[in-house]
């Protein structure tokens, strides 16, 4: 280890792994960098069933935080208040984001304010919906 205490000895006699995504990391070699770029990635595998366009793109996630730890917070938005996906999209991205190299935990959290709206749709988006 870098602050001069050793390293312990990598072995899988013995180990268990705790959480559906714990893993050891062999001797020399270091953990996944957690990186923005990989969590939108992931959550860019979500879409709307109503919608032919994933929510990234949609303009429903309003922030991403990262900790050096690997926990993520996640603020996103639904494209209303009634919408019937409400219960299903935000597991479905804390589920994506979960399988993200490095992530220890996540928090997803719906906001309203600001209200969203079809101008935070991406370029793409526009086009694919045909919304210019």
């Amino acid at each position: 280890m870098s602050d001069g205490t050793p390293a312990p000895e990598a072995t899988t006699a013995g180990a268990h792994a705790t959480g559906a995504h714990a893993a050891w990391t062999p001797e020399g070699e270091t953990a996944p960098r957690l990186s923005e770029d990989a969590v939108i990635n992931a959550i860019a595998q979500v879409y709307d069933p109503e919608i032919p366009v994933n929510i990234y793109e949609l303009g429903l996630i309003y922030a991403i935080e990262l900790s050096e730890a690997g926990a993520v917070k996640v603020e996103m938005t639904l494209t209303t208040p009634s919408c019937p996906s409400a219960q299903e999209l935000p597991g479905q991205v804390e589920e994506m984001v979960r399988t993200v190299p490095g992530v220890t935990d996540v928090a997803v959290e719906i906001v309203w304010d600001p209200p969203w709206d079809p101008s935070r749709m991406s370029e793409d988006a526009r086009l694919a919906l045909n919304m210019y």
